[in-house]
């Protein structure tokens, strides 16, 4: 009796924590809460998007995803996703509804079919399949997912690396830096290291790291960054930047076949969708974004809610 009191105590306070406006408006991949959905209607969508269906029905119950993951990145980008540091997959499962619970195995099932036939699932030939990426909606500020505005101590002149080494490429011909009198965003922390975006002298904006060890007074991100870091080839050439909000400014240009390391994947306030991947060039660790689309990347769903029931 007791166990059932406390499971009807977090499902109300779930409830409670989600915005009005999300459940007004319903901005939600699938209106997966509210009706039955059918098979026949996933297989309009590809076979990454399913996975983010599934995952958003935990997220409305308010399940805190891994940071700096695809997820977490999507999902905290979203007005209506608040997540509860607390609460488990356990939690967040008896908060489900049984109508939400039957969609996920539902979800799931066609997921399980389309790896059968196509590992990883590829639109057929002349089709065109709805994708989670066509969701993203554009508000016009200066916007990455996972990024978040904080302020550090002024009059710092900081060291500034694409990835968390001093020893990795530094854009600026080798010289990056950021001032801390000026706006910073940051996303978490990654060995020590702070991954932050800034805007340049030259109007472009810079996404890299910076040594935490520099960094004098208090940084109000405490987040560990968590990346996937999946092997991978580029499908199609591609650009790389370390600028995918306004320039695009080119570090190299990566060829069809080249290995990458495929770390997550981030939304700019345009809409469009990159790949933050890792290469080595010239010798160097480099780090930067590529657009969505270039790499032949196993769609991994991270999240396993199989070994929990309702």
């Amino acid at each position: 009796m007791k166990k059932s009191v406390s499971c009807l105590i977090i499902v109300c306070l779930l409830l409670l924590a989600l915005p009005l406006g999300a459940l007004a408006d319903h901005q939600y991949l699938l209106d997966s809460d509210t009706r039955l959905i059918t098979e026949a209607e996933l297989w309009d969508w590809d076979r990454e998007s399913l996975s983010f269906m599934f995952n958003e029905i935990f997220a409305r119950h308010g399940y805190p995803f891994e940071v700096g993951g695809k997820f977490y990145n999507w999902f905290n980008a979203q007005p209506w996703y608040q997540a509860v540091r607390k609460v488990t997959k356990e939690q967040a499962v008896a908060a489900s509804s049984d109508l939400e619970w039957k969609n996920y195995k539902t979800i799931k099932a066609v997921i399980s079919q389309m790896d059968a036939v196509n590992w990883p699932y590829r639109k057929p030939a002349g089709s065109t399949l709805k994708s989670w990426r066509d969701f993203t909606p554009p508000d016009g500020s200066l916007k990455l997912t996972g990024f978040t505005y904080v302020k550090l101590t002024g009059n710092q002149k900081l060291a500034v690396y694409s990835a968390p080494s001093a020893s990795s490429w530094r854009g600026a011909n080798g010289k990056a830096m950021v001032n801390t009198n000026g706006a910073l965003w940051a996303a978490g922390w990654e060995n020590g290291w702070l991954l932050v975006f800034y805007e340049t002298n030259a109007g472009s904006v810079r996404v890299g790291y910076v040594n935490g060890s520099q960094i004098s007074g208090r940084v109000s991100v405490n987040d560990q960054l968590y990346f996937e870091r999946s092997t991978c080839r580029l499908s199609t050439a591609a650009t790389l930047t370390d600028d995918p909000l306004r320039t695009m400014t080119t570090i190299t240009n990566l060829r069809a076949g080249d290995t990458v390391t495929y770390l997550t994947t981030m939304t700019n306030q345009s809409g469009w969708s990159f790949d933050y991947i890792e290469a080595t060039v010239g010798g160097q660790r480099v780090r930067g974004f590529i657009p969505t689309g270039c790499l032949d990347v196993p769609y991994d769903t991270l999240e396993n809610w199989d070994a929990y029931s309702k």
